[in-house]
């Protein structure tokens, strides 16, 4: 912190210059601008009063901390006030006497806001505090700020890692009468309460920190053990998903929604905004342990494809396949919305409705011509982000917010010269792979604060357009076009290949990779129908639409091969098979992969082939039976659906039988079935048991 703080940067008689907090941010500003740390005064005191207008900063113990990230910072920067006075920071016990006006640039995050972040957590020292008010001249104070002249904690400006655990021995102390019971050798002491918790405020250099101390420092006196994990701005490293699944409680002290939080689903979990975790941390903790108690819990919660986007520990295949699925699953709500849109214009209106004038300049509303214009123009527009949307996500998942620009860039450029899907996906791979590589490169203090607004955009953007202008655009487009020939012009034995193909891959995963794959191929398609494409569609529609009708079947007609959960689960896919929610049959999947996947692959490729060879057609990309009328040969369709249906449930039936026991029995379905199956005293199967 050597050349973020000197004496010239400390003012020890702040309320001789100011009254207010505004008057006191504007007087510690002034040095840091005498300094060349600020480069515009006002520019920087309107970002602090901005950050102000959020949440006050000021904290229990007189103390004020206004901060903010501005472009107007050229780097990390730390001035120091004290008022004998006290000027009012908006704290619940009063005015604060320290003042602490913390400066940081736009986009900076290094070891310099680790630092600033350490520096907050030491305001929750009493010690710390204590020392700085009883500092004699500003070289003293800025020196016990800089940890050359610690007072108690000697490591406490030099954590290097503030957002990591609270060890053990700090901790995790158990009781003073647990220890003794220990000592004395009676029985082991009981585990434990362990919470883990996250913490993050806007700007993620102060509050987040000093809620992490706070609540470390409670958890102690309680005998508590706790994990933080801090989402600031000296780095976000996710807790260890076993440390996780060990807790008891979850702690969410936040002001920014907390990066993927589904991690900590179905515990008791307390969810405040993070001053509470500053201001009353031994109420949070006594109020999660209540919850526990009580046997509250939170619900599970879908994951944001972007925060599955690649753990460092991850191979590169992995890290590539979830960069993928993190494009394709932002890109299918536009396809579902789009392309919906546009199957309903052509319901509506017919065929020729896509050379409806604009309704924009002609629209008749007592014509069901024009509303039928109108919902396939709104898809038009909705289904024209495909590309885009997939390239900018690809981005996103390498390389968060950075890669937004340059991906979208990418797509809009993928689809000007007709490179299509395959173009997308290039582009957002190439896209993120830039800005990474922007981002390791060491850039002057100076720089940093435009990095992310100015510099990362502009040289990405103009790096991925020339990419995809110039050098690999027009070969994909070429590949695009090929490829569009190709599905064109397939028929006969051909086209049964590419849908015994297709049908293997929706029913593989359910859902899953390959899934996602056959179905952005399809959808891939779409953007420019052909009657090649169209039948595609309709060939992964069906596929898809198999495993959780099969299932649903096979509980209905062979209960007795089912556990009573998978009975009920059936029902449901009755609903989701006909919406054509692959998902629907993966209960049953994950109790039974070796039976199930197999037997719904063999009906996924009799429908994709049967779909392919009749020729039938689909324009919607989604939507199950509820989309018939709009499909081309709808009859054949459904007979192509049935019979792969049938195939699954079939082959299930068949792989279920075989075993020697029936889960029916297993679980106690019913008199009938229980008797059916000897069973020992423990309610287990003996080996050899048959039906």
């Amino acid at each position: 912190m050597t050349d973020m703080i000197t004496a010239d940067l400390v003012d020890l008689e702040l309320d001789l210059s100011a009254e207010t907090k505004e008057a006191a941010a504007r007087s510690l500003a002034e040095r840091m601008a005498a300094l060349g740390r600020v480069t515009d005064l006002e520019g920087f005191l309107a970002d602090v009063a901005a950050r102000e207008a959020q949440m006050p900063t000021g904290l229990d113990g007189g103390i004020g901390i206004p901060h903010c990230r501005s472009a107007h910072v050229t780097e990390p920067t730390l001035a120091f006030g004290r008022s004998a006075r006290g000027i009012d920071f908006g704290a619940p016990d009063g005015p604060a006497d320290l003042i602490f006006l913390i400066a940081a640039p736009a986009g900076a995050d290094d070891a310099h806001l680790t630092i600033l972040s350490s520096l907050a957590r030491q305001l929750m020292d009493t010690e710390f505090t204590d020392a700085l008010r009883g500092a004699e001249d500003a070289e003293a104070a800025a020196a016990l700020i800089r940890g050359d002249a610690a007072p108690g904690r000697a490591d406490a400006a030099s954590d290097p890692q503030p957002e990591g655990a609270v060890p053990p021995a700090e901790g995790a102390v158990p009781p003073a009468a647990v220890s003794e019971t220990a000592a004395e050798g009676s029985e082991p002491a009981a585990e434990p309460f362990r919470i883990v918790a996250v913490t993050s405020c806007p700007t993620g250099i102060a509050h987040t920190y000093m809620a992490a101390e706070a609540l470390e420092a409670a958890a102690r006196e309680a005998g508590v053990e706790l994990t933080v994990e801090t989402q600031g701005s000296a780095g976000f490293t996710r807790l260890d998903p076993a440390v996780i699944a060990a807790a008891d409680g979850v702690i969410f002290a936040h002001d920014v929604p907390v990066r993927d939080k589904p991690r900590f689903a179905g515990k008791p979990t307390v969810d405040v905004a993070v001053k509470a975790g500053v201001n009353r941390p031994a109420e949070l903790i006594a109020e999660v342990r209540e919850k526990a108690a009580r046997g509250e819990t939170t619900s599970d919660a879908p994951t944001a494809p972007v925060d599955e986007a690649g753990d460092s520990e991850d191979g590169y295949g992995t890290k590539l396949r979830k960069w993928l699925m993190s494009g394709v699953s932002y890109m299918v709500p536009f396809v579902a919305a789009g392309g919906l849109l546009i199957a309903l214009g052509f319901a509506i209106g017919g065929w020729k409705i896509d050379k409806a004038p604009s309704v924009a300049e002609h629209f008749i509303w007592t014509d069901h011509t024009s509303w039928a214009a109108l919902l396939f123009q709104i898809g038009g527009l909705a289904f024209a982000f495909l590309v885009p949307v997939l390239a900018g996500y690809i981005a996103y998942g390498m390389a968060d917010r950075p890669g937004l620009v340059p991906g979208f860039v990418g797509g809009s450029v993928a689809v000007t010269i007709n490179a299509g899907f395959l173009g997308g996906l290039a582009a957002g791979l190439i896209a993120g792979a830039v800005v990474m590589g922007i981002q390791r490169i060491r850039i002057p203090a100076v720089l940093r604060g435009i990095m992310p607004v100015v510099v990362i955009p502009l040289i990405s953007s103009a790096v991925v357009g020339f990419l995809m202008f110039l050098v690999v655009g027009k070969p994909i487009a070429s590949l695009q076009s090929a490829l569009t020939d190709w599905l064109e012009g397939l028929s006969g034995a051909n086209a049964v290949i590419l849908g015994v193909i297709i049908g293997l891959m929706m029913c593989f995963d359910l859902g899953g990779p390959l899934n996602k794959v056959a179905y952005a191929f399809a959808v891939g398609g779409l953007a420019h129908p052909t009657d090649g494409s169209l039948k595609v569609m309709a060939a992964a529609m069906a596929a898809g639409m198999v495993p959780p009708l099969a299932m649903a079947l096979a509980t209905t007609v062979r209960g007795k091969l089912f556990t009573k959960a998978e009975r009920e689960n059936g029902k449901a896919a009755w609903f989701l098979g006909a919406s054509f929610i692959t998902e629907g049959a993966i209960p049953f999947a994950a109790a039974d992969p070796l039976r199930v996947i197999p037997a719904s692959m063999a009906g996924g490729a009799v429908t994709g082939a049967l779909s392919m060879a009749f020729g039938c057609t689909l324009r919607a990309p989604h939507g199950g039976v509820f989309v018939v009328p709009l499909i081309g040969r709808p009859l054949l369709y459904l007979v192509a659906i049935a019979a792969g249906v049938c195939v699954t449930t079939a082959v299930v039936v068949l792989l279920k039988g075989a075993r020697k026991t029936t889960p029916a029995a297993a679980d106690g379905a019913t008199a009938d079935d229980a008797t059916a199956t000897a069973k020992d005293d423990t309610g287990q199967v003996p080996a050899g048991a048959a039906l």
